[in-house]
């Protein structure tokens, strides 16, 4: 992979994701924010580490491209799931000791908007099409998402990793999320 790879892919993103987030903050309850967009090599391990895991479990809706090895993921804090609901819904969902089936679904409806927005950005920078899988949600500490993760993402590839750092607010809360794209390396040659 070259940096003009590099580069490229992380300015398709970042111009992918603030169209998205200009969107979302029109139609949802929160102001949302891209904060940085960076550029890395890997393997699903130190896409995992990624996140800071202040608490020690995290939670990632992922999907991947069928017939094609790219994964996206956003990775969160479950702590942050009444500020997550109150900036993408409006109101919070009652916090409990575990993620609720109605936060999951709410969590899965947010990443799709915004890992298609990244999915589709690297799409069209590496000149293909593919059709996303259904998105999923995994929630646990490092080595379950890496577990989790690696059922559908080989833990051993090493992958071009995009990663963009989201900020949410309403009102007197405020979150960040990662988003991360795992582009395997033997695909981006193909980037002009």
């Amino acid at each position: 992979m070259t940096d003009n790879s590099s580069e490229i892919l992380s300015r398709m993103t970042e111009a992918s994701l603030k169209k998205c987030l200009v969107r979302l903050s029109g139609v949802s309850a929160g102001t949302w924010e891209l904060l940085g967009v960076s550029a890395s090599r890997g393997t699903l391990e130190n896409a995992v580490k990624l996140h800071d895991f202040k608490n020690p479990s995290a939670g990632v809706v992922y999907f991947g491209i069928g017939g094609f090895p790219l994964t996206t993921l956003m990775m969160m804090d479950p702590l942050d799931m009444e500020c997550i609901s109150k900036c993408f819904m409006g109101y919070s969902f009652p916090r409990g000791a575990a993620t609720t089936q109605p936060e999951e679904v709410m969590l899965l409806e947010l990443g799709n908007i915004i890992l298609n927005a990244v999915i589709n950005s690297a799409l069209n920078a590496l000149k293909k099409s593919g059709m996303p899988s259904v998105p999923a949600y995994l929630e646990g500490d490092a080595l379950r998402l890496l577990e989790g993760l690696g059922a559908s993402v080989d833990p051993k590839k090493n992958f071009h990793i995009i990663t963009a750092t989201l900020a949410m607010r309403s009102d007197k809360c405020e979150a960040k999320t990662e988003v991360v794209a795992l582009i395997p390396e033997e695909l981006t040659p193909q980037v002009p």
